[in-house]
């Protein structure tokens, strides 16, 4: 490479980077968005969900066809991409293979790099063909359409492209290394296991031509993983990144364990504390927001929630087993996540739009993109929660959007509002006095 080769790639390490860390300062604003919750406590627990969960893809082989796949494609993009530091140094000071010098082990890596490759090209085919020719249901489902059911196969055509260059880049790289007496800067470095066996494809091809051909696959090559890098904010693989949060800060409760609303438990508390004055004028924030039960947009919901939505797989594996959906229900978790990122994104760009200030625009999460129909179809089972790979809870947000519904707009379903007012009077959900309550021990 000359000064003006390293001087463009610097320019396009810059660019690419730059324009990575402007879209993850947006993701994080965007989060930001959300109420605060505390996710401080147990940090034992969180690193080990966020090592078994994230990094040791435990729940991923719960289905082992596509969880040992996945980890092969998981594990080869992050460790063939190890590469990227040794061709940015490449490129930034004109060297060739500058770790060669670890000599066995730049060999393994190599070798290792090479055989993780052919695994990924494996996988992506098996990927696509359970998506495009099995089409299996949860690939197909009425709420992946438009470009969340392509960007997958944009991925998978991603990952053949990087790995197919990156085999062409080594075989090339192997073909003028094995030129009797040396050529150019070409040495003796690398095991190369998979693309010795398309280095004969420049057999007979003059050696300018596959220095050509060499530095052209190491450009595309690099290109195509900054492309990708900056990729991945617009698409479902941003989970790639925020799987590692996502775990450490899920909720360690139980899975059945509901939170209860702060503004509701002191009211209680103070109904049952025999010490309080029924007639004491409440003490109150003239500088505070108005309570508000429930959620009804991002806003209210909190920054945990909101990164739930960013990390969403949309693999389907939640509304796959959701009861609801399995019965015919408008219910889909996934559409809830996905809904939930939707709006996020739309009240970030009102944002950029207005100068960092959000323009009311009469929308709302609630309504606008997802339905009362939608919530009241849950049973609360939790399976959505536990079927997610990467610890999100879409129940948390279906829970909060009720709330709304009921305490700020009491427009919970009919037969919802008579057992509320049967309990309220009979104590119990079914309209009979309470007197009544113990005959059936008598029948």
């Amino acid at each position: 490479m000359g000064y003006l080769d390293n001087i463009l790639f610097a320019i396009l390490l810059v660019i690419g980077f730059g324009y990575f860390y402007s879209n993850i300062k947006k993701i994080v604003r965007n989060i930001h968005l959300g109420a605060d919750v505390n996710r401080k406590d147990n940090p034992k627990a969180r690193w080990g969900n966020m090592a078994l969960i994230a990094l040791g893809q435990s729940k991923m082989i719960k289905r082992p066809v596509s969880g040992v796949l996945h980890i092969i494609v998981y594990a080869g993009f992050i460790i063939i991409n190890i590469e990227l530091l040794e061709i940015s140094i490449d490129g930034l000071f004109g060297t060739h293979r500058i770790f060669s010098s670890l000599g066995i082990l730049y060999n393994v890596l190599i070798g290792s790099f090479e055989i993780l490759a052919l695994l990924v090209l494996i996988a992506v085919f098996v990927f696509w063909t359970r998506r495009n020719i099995i089409r299996l249901k949860r690939f197909i489902h009425k709420d992946l359409t438009g470009f969340p059911k392509k960007d997958a196969n944009f991925i998978l055509y991603f990952e053949v492209i990087l790995m197919s260059l990156f085999l062409l880049m080594n075989a090339s790289d192997l073909h003028l290394q094995n030129i009797p007496g040396g050529f150019s800067h070409f040495i003796q470095a690398g095991f190369f296991p998979v693309s010795q066996f398309i280095q004969p494809l420049f057999n007979g091809v003059s050696s300018e031509l596959v220095m050509l051909l060499n530095e052209l696959f190491w450009w595309l090559h690099i290109i195509g993983i900054l492309v990708f890098m900056n990729y991945l904010y617009y698409s479902k693989h941003l989970h790639i990144l925020l799987a590692f949060p996502n775990t450490y800060f899920a909720d360690l409760n139980p899975k059945g364990q509901l939170s209860n609303l702060e503004s509701v438990t002191n009211e209680v508390k103070l109904m049952m504390d025999p010490n309080a004055d029924p007639y004491a004028t409440p003490v109150i924030d003239p500088n505070a927001a108005p309570s508000k039960f429930g959620a009804s947009d991002i806003q209210d919901l909190n920054w945990v929630q909101l990164m739930n939505a960013y990390t969403c797989t949309e693999c389907g594996r939640c509304t796959s087993v959701c009861p609801a959906n399995i019965t015919g229900k408008k219910l889909s978790p996934r559409k809830i996540m996905m809904d939930t990122r939707d709006r996020i994104e739309e009240v970030g760009k009102n944002i950029d739009a207005n100068k960092g200030i959000f323009v009311p625009d009469n929308k709302t999460l609630l309504n606008d993109y997802i339905t009362p129909e939608e919530l009241w179809a849950c049973t609360s089972c939790n399976a959505c929660v536990e079927e997610c790979p990467v610890n999100i809870n879409p129940l948390s947000i279906i829970i909060d959007m009720r709330r709304f519904l009921v305490m700020e707009q009491s427009a919970a379903p009919t037969p919802i509002n008579a057992m509320m007012t049967n309990i309220e009077n009979n104590g119990a959900p079914w309209q009979y006095n309470q007197q009544d309550r113990l005959n059936w021990k008598n029948e």
